[in-house]
């Protein structure tokens, strides 16, 4: 069983075709870099893999279930319970302290676990700082909050689009690592899209190349 599955998938942007009968597959615990310099269609394909993107043509699958033509409602509610997100930009909620945004998944789920939340904040290294809010911490402090809270609701599947792109190379490898050996823990496909080879060196990878995706 996969984790992740997709079936031709096809995507245009006005007259330019980015995707063509793209297929992915990405089995429980599989890790896989997605390559390519700016405007190949690496952030359109995570959109595409998140849902969050209308899907025009193709299939999608996160795990046994079928995204296929939800209402917006559900496929949000799949969404927080089976994907987990990593930016370049964190989108941390500035008036929450760094365990509440951890949290944040919890609360919108109606199922918090302060504890959990308090589990994956000292895991990133960040214990000393649960209480203080984004404005206060680093830019490389901010992205591990940002990996602690894709990572609360134990997602099946890690989608990180450019999530080290902002950072310098020492917070890069550290966030990048962070993110592979959490979810590595619960088993979760992760797919990591970055243009940075250097970050993703000895990594399996596929490139964008023609609409499709080639290596691996």
């Amino acid at each position: 069983m996969w984790a992740l599955k997709a079936e031709g998938l096809t995507f245009r942007y006005g007259e330019l075709e980015l995707f063509r009968d793209l297929d992915l597959e990405l089995e429980p615990g599989a890790v896989r870099a997605v390559l390519g310099p700016s405007g190949s269609g690496k952030t359109t394909l995570v959109h595409l893999l998140a849902g969050i993107l209308p899907l025009p043509s193709g299939r999608l699958w996160w795990g046994e279930v079928e995204v296929g033509r939800r209402s917006e409602e559900e496929l949000a509610r799949l969404r927080r319970e089976r994907v987990g997100l990593v930016f370049q930009h964190h989108y941390l909620l500035d008036e929450l302290t760094a365990l509440e945004n951890v949290l944040v998944p919890g609360m919108i789920a109606g199922r918090p676990d302060p504890g959990w939340a308090r589990r994956l904040i000292e895991r990133v290294g960040l214990a000393a700082h649960a209480h203080q809010r984004p404005d206060t911490l680093s830019g490389g402090e901010r992205q591990r909050v940002a990996v602690a809270r894709a990572l609360y609701p134990r997602p099946r599947v890690v989608l990180a689009d450019e999530p080290t792109g902002a950072l310098d190379r020492a917070n890069a490898r550290r966030v990048k690592d962070l993110l592979l050996e959490l979810a590595g823990e619960n088993g979760a496909a992760v797919l990591l899209a970055t243009h940075d080879e250097a970050l993703v060196q000895g990594l399996p990878a596929w490139r964008i190349e023609d609409g499709r995706l080639v290596g691996g």
